[in-house]
């Protein structure tokens, strides 16, 4: 537990948001070469389009063609009054197409404990496999992020911690209007503090880390420039919220080719020299690295990447004679 990301968990190097009241972006994501897709109850839809909107997401989950992609619903803020009967219809009724549920503006572990309660006594109750359906926590507050430590750990189920930029941006009374991006008031990054404390109780728990969305659809070199921050930091995806940013976003939280090879190489060649057959020992060299545990561990982390997003090897590892 902790330190280094599950490799066996779901890709989501791009996130697209897709309003559950809305049947015609729902068929138009169905074909976008997203990694991760949530099917929003909450923010994208109005109060009075909450019932209609779960009945189109039970309806697209068990009747659309997702392949390839993580499945996971977006249900309201628990202190609603919608958060209850969204996980009840919602699961009850596609539990077996959901991959995982995302749970907005979590303030505390309790709240984490509660979806996963509910969701066990559901699987139970219609006969789903126990524990199989995951858990997504987006952190959009000051007291969130005050608690993301015990959040990060609630819960067995729990397989990202999301950072929700707009929220948090009120909660804390910043002063800007643009989600997500730099301010020319500031001279650093803002956001940096935020992502690393996201960061850091994500990898403590072995989670993935994903960052929010940046609102300027349009204005793609400043998503690049936003993606490539917390990219560089070790975010591992990033939500899209228009189909010309989903390419960008793939490729960002990607290893380069050079990269995911050299790692690839890294970890051929120490299994190799820690087996009898390479004289079982620690600490080796690869051309003019010298590499042990610590580069098999950093070496993980890009080849799970790398193979989460389907890359293939250019380079093959040849033993010494």
């Amino acid at each position: 537990m902790g330190d280094i990301v599950d490799p066996h968990l779901r890709p989501r190097r791009s996130v697209l948001a897709v309003p559950g009241s809305s049947p015609k972006f729902i068929d138009k994501a169905q074909g976008l070469p997203v990694d991760s897709f949530f099917l929003d109850l909450e923010d994208a839809v109005a109060r009075g389009a909450k019932e209609a909107a779960r009945k189109n997401v039970v309806a697209a989950l068990n009747n659309g063609d997702w392949t390839g992609k993580t499945r996971v619903v977006r249900v309201n803020d628990l202190t609603t009054q919608w958060a209850y009967r969204d996980v009840i219809q919602v699961v009850e009724g596609a539990g077996e197409n959901i991959d995982c549920v995302m749970l907005p503006k979590v303030q505390n572990a309790e709240q984490v404990h509660w979806l996963s309660i509910l969701l066990t006594q559901i699987e139970q109750a219609m006969g789903y496999e126990n524990g199989r359906i995951g858990i997504e926590a987006q952190i959009e507050s000051a007291l969130g992020l005050t608690n993301v430590n015990h959040i990060a750990f609630a819960s067995s189920r729990l397989e990202t911690i999301i950072f929700g930029p707009a929220d948090f941006m009120a909660s804390i009374n910043m002063r800007s209007l643009n989600v997500g991006a730099l301010h020319p008031d500031y001279v650093g990054d803002p956001f940096h503090y935020i992502h690393m404390r996201l960061l850091m109780a994500a990898r403590a728990r072995g989670i993935q880390a994903i960052d929010g969305p940046y609102l300027q659809i349009r204005d793609l070199v400043a998503f690049e420039e936003a993606a490539k921050r917390s990219a560089t930091l070790g975010f591992d995806g990033k939500w899209v919220l228009h189909p010309t940013q989903i390419d960008l976003a793939n490729q960002i939280y990607s290893p380069q080719q050079e990269d995911y090879d050299h790692a690839e190489l890294i970890l051929d060649a120490y299994d190799y020299h820690t087996s009898a057959a390479g004289g079982e020992r620690g600490a080796v060299m690869l051309g003019d690295e010298m590499i042990d545990e610590a580069s098999r561990k950093m070496a993980l982390v890009l080849s799970a990447k790398g193979r989460a997003a389907g890359m293939q090897r250019t380079t093959k590892f040849e033993p010494p004679e």
